[in-house]
């Protein structure tokens, strides 16, 4: 999975196509992201102390990796990552520009 934590991504398909958003955790074992601002539920919530409020609280909700493609903060486009192997360091490179990401 070429995806993690905070990075920007847009997503592909789906009810929220052409959404940006940052990266607020990543599951690589089930393949699934949470993404800010996207795939929001709204969820029922009780009260569970004393003094604390219920009510109706929007919540992002995972979805799929291969849904989302990482942005290039060089070109501000989604982009295909390539690795990048310099005095034995490897790091993330766009495919389009070549800047690392």
């Amino acid at each position: 999975m070429n995806i993690k934590k905070d990075d920007k991504v847009v997503v592909l398909s789906g009810k929220d196509k052409g959404k940006e958003g940052k990266v607020l955790s990543a599951d690589p074992k089930g393949m699934k992201v949470v993404v800010e601002g996207v795939n929001v539920a709204t969820k029922h919530q009780k009260p569970r102390k004393q003094g604390e409020e219920g009510g109706i609280i929007k919540v992002e909700t995972p979805i799929y990796a291969c849904k989302v493609q990482l942005v290039c903060p060089k070109c501000g486009k989604g982009t295909r990552v390539a690795h990048k192997i310099t005095d034995g360091k490897k790091a993330r490179v766009c495919k389009k520009c070549g800047a690392e990401l």
